[in-house]
């Protein structure tokens, strides 16, 4: 029982896991001080409002803090957008530059993604002419 529970924790898979979520969490504790700190207070300054974060509204004594949110997805977007350019563009070059990109082609009938050495569509069975490699 103990070799099998250490032999889970050691797999590849869970390690690769692990360091992925680590780095995401820091990558987003990054953005947000980004935001926080440089970019929410250079858009309030030219809006003129001190703090995005104290904005809110009442109604019926329940406090509606809308300003929270628009930090919430100042840093969302800005993750979405650190994420993309630095790492999604930057693997799928690597990925050209290797030969490793996808060899794929949309199905002529359906528009599904099938490899381009296909004879038919997997998913409506279509015949299509293989194209080379």
């Amino acid at each position: 029982m103990v070799k099998g529970f250490r032999e889970f924790l050691f797999k590849g898979d869970l390690i690769n896991v692990a360091v992925g979520l680590v780095m995401a969490l820091a990558t987003f504790a990054l953005v947000d001080s980004l935001v926080t700190n440089l970019i929410t207070p250079i858009v309030a300054a030219v809006i003129g409002e001190p703090s995005f974060g104290d904005l809110s509204f009442t109604i019926n004594g329940s406090r509606f803090g809308y300003g929270a949110f628009i930090n919430s997805v100042i840093v969302f977007v800005s993750t979405a957008a650190a994420i993309y350019f630095f790492v999604v563009l930057p693997y799928q070059a690597y990925q050209e530059r290797r030969g490793i990109g996808a060899k794929t082609r949309p199905c002529p009938e359906c528009t599904t993604a099938i490899s381009v050495a296909a004879r038919r569509c997997p998913s409506c069975t279509a015949t299509v002419t293989p194209e080379s490699a």
